[in-house]
């Protein structure tokens, strides 16, 4: 994986903020493992000059910048600092010319299309925490939001976050019952949510299913209401208060701002709570250094309200850029939908997650010819590992020259572990690089560092986006179960990963999906980046099925509609796997099904189907998106044959 598919040239290391950031601290491009190693070595004075290099505004400077450092879990950031989130990210509002600035651009799927400035953000977060307050929310207590990806919500995430208050959202395509696995471990003293919502040229209804979830937790206090179409309860805010001035509670450093939440796959969703303090300085250090992002930058994901991207996307309000929102289907009207937006809004830093690529890839969009494109500097893909054809789709079709940042994290960490640097070349299937700071490291089973080989993807120093805890959870027991038991004092991310020799990372899958035949440990996207590159293929997933005292690799695809699975394209697949990855990849059982499971974020839920396939009940049904898609797993007549 040598194949070089992008090189920055000189004009762009020297205007990076990243050159800048480095000269001022001794080190030179392109030399960023002498960098990354500082940042390691010295982390206290790394994370100190992102905190100045970012500007951070704080009521109260720290103490000291890191305390416990040898405790991990239980190092403290920036001990004695006292900030507030919101504040950070309006510091535009305050500039005499830069609160004229376009802050967020809001586009439906409908055509719909809505421009705030940084003043108008600032007056209507003012406006609803005086609401908030007139409620009784005070700092600490949670607000949740059940609404699309709208101003709205980023208005009433920045009120609660002003206020001190704690935020945790979901998009409205939850069920009831999902809704209430999250919110319910968390009793929120105030619900925001939509009453409709589009998606895919439909108007979806969902005021009852709001109303009953408001009525199932006793803790709320308020129902209020947003609308895209109407007056709603920040339009009765505004009007209320209309003159409320900005009030930034200052809060430690570790408050809590955000509860974000596991998939729930494999039982009730985990309540993960992070702090104001570390979401901050990480998203500072990600959008400054590592994706380039500049005052005059357009940054735009492809989100949802329930998946970590959407607080990512929206911390870049810090940067004092303009951020593009978009509500509904990435595919409505037409394929080409979200290159329109990118287009008509000039974005120049373009985010999706590596399935709406491969998408798009087999729909035949081919952006390079069809869009005017210049504008975008840059491609982000994350969610899943992009693969190979991917990787040489983004480079060929979609915007030829643009530098591909894939990037790898989580909701854990609400941040990267894996991401982009604007200083290295682009190696096709390999993300560029660590992030700076954080010790990333593949161990193997033994707990030994394994450069070169496929491991554990682990930190091993603590960073300040690592989870404050999980809620509900006071003595830490179930947080430290989740990341600390495999390797003591190391944080285990739960991805199956390698560093290449060029010192880029490869992530093969989540680990606990690996599969294991012959004890072999084989990460299923080194299959899948194989069998999607096939033209009849749309997706496909793989397990490892218990069978006569040892384990068989069982593939599912799902096809494009007019294809079948013949004895010819089994042929084609199996050939193809063992040429391109190894015979040990390839399955036992090649199986075809109409669709495949997804948590409500998108991922496909592998582990949902192995329960099934085994006869088990796979648990927490309320987390996958499409539940009824597992009926063709169980007892499919393929999985009776032998291998």
């Amino acid at each position: 994986m040598s194949e070089i598919l992008w090189r920055p040239d000189d004009d762009t290391i020297a205007q990076a903020n990243l050159t800048a950031f480095a000269a001022g601290r001794g080190f030179t491009p392109p030399n960023y493992d002498a960098l990354h190693a500082w940042s390691i070595e010295r982390r206290a004075e790394f994370w100190s000059a992102v905190w100045e290099d970012g500007g951070v505004i704080a009521g109260r400077p720290a103490d000291t910048p890191l305390a416990d450092d040898d405790r991990f879990p239980g190092s403290r950031w920036f001990p004695g600092a006292r900030l507030n989130f919101a504040e950070n990210l309006l510091r535009a509002a305050s500039g005499p010319v830069q609160r004229h600035r376009v802050a967020i651009v809001s586009a439906l799927e409908s055509g719909q299309r809505r421009e705030l400035t940084y003043a108008e953000l600032a007056a209507a977060t003012a406006s609803l925490a005086a609401e908030l307050r007139g409620i009784g929310v005070s700092a600490g207590d949670r607000v949740a939001g059940w609404l699309p990806n709208v101003p709205q919500t980023v208005i009433a995430m920045l009120a609660t976050a002003s206020i001190g208050a704690v935020w945790s959202s979901c998009s409205p395509d939850f069920g009831t019952e999902g809704a209430l696995d999250r919110f319910g471990q968390i009793e929120p003293v105030v619900l925001i949510a939509c009453k409709r919502y589009q998606y895919g040229g439909r108007t979806f209804d969902v005021r009852e299913r709001a109303e009953s979830v408001a009525s199932a937790l006793p803790s709320v206090r308020r129902l209020l209401w947003v609308a895209t179409d109407a007056t709603d309860a920040i339009d009765d805010a505004l009007r209320r208060f209309p003159k409320a001035e900005s009030g930034f509670e200052q809060m430690p450093f570790e408050h809590p701002l955000y509860v974000m939440y596991s998939s729930g796959t494999t039982g009730k969703p985990k309540c993960i709570v992070h702090g104001a303090g570390g979401t901050l300085l990480q998203h500072l250090k990600e959008h400054r250094l590592h994706v380039d992002l500049k005052p005059h930058d357009t940054l735009f994901f492809f989100t949802t309200c329930g998946w970590m991207m959407w607080n990512w996307l929206v911390s870049a309000l810090a940067v004092r850029c303009r951020i593009v929102l978009y509500d509904g289907s990435p595919f409505h009207p037409t394929p080409s939908a979200l290159m329109d937006l990118a287009e008509r809004e000039r974005i120049t830093a373009f985010g999706v997650s590596a399935k709406y690529l491969s998408a798009l890839q087999k729909a035949g969009v081919r952006p390079a010819k069809t869009h005017d494109l210049t504008a975008m500097r840059s491609v982000l893909s994350t969610g899943s590992p992009l693969t190979e054809g991917g990787f040489r789709y983004v480079c060929r079709d979609v915007r030829p020259g643009a530098w591909l940042a894939s990037i790898s994290g989580g909701t854990d960490i609400l941040a990267c572990f894996v991401l982009g640097n604007p200083w290295l070349p682009v190696r096709v299937g390999e993300i560029q690089c660590k992030g700076l700071g954080m010790a990333v490291d593949v161990f193997n089973e033994s707990g030994q560092s394994a450069q070169g080989i496929k491991g554990e993807l682990v930190c091993t120093k603590s960073f300040p986006s690592a989870p404050v805890g999980f809620w509900n959870d006071p003595g830490g027991t179930r947080y430290r179960e989740a990341y600390f038991d495999r390797f003591p004092d190391v944080w285990a991310h739960g991805d199956f990963a390698e560093i290449t020799e060029h010192g880029g990372i490869v992530i093969h899958g989540r680990s606990d999906a690996v599969l294991n035949p012959g004890g072999v440990r084989i990460g299923t996207a080194e299959i899948y980046r194989v069998v999607e590159a096939l033209d009849e293929v749309v997706e496909a997933l793989a397990i490892g099925q218990e069978w006569e005292d040892d384990t068989r690799v069982v593939l599912f695809v799902v096809l494009r509609q007019g294809e079948s699975l013949t004895a010819e394209l089994r042929t084609t697949i199996r050939g193809n796997i063992r040429k391109q990855a190894s015979p040990r990849h390839t399955p036992a059982v090649i199986a075809q099904v109409p669709d495949i499971p997804r948590t409500l974020s998108g991922k496909i839920a592998e582990l949902a189907v192995r329960e099934t396939v085994h006869g088990r009940e796979a648990t927490n049904l309320s987390a996958l998106a499409n539940p009824e898609s597992l009926a063709a797993f169980r007892n499919h007549p393929d999985l009776a044959e032998a291998s």
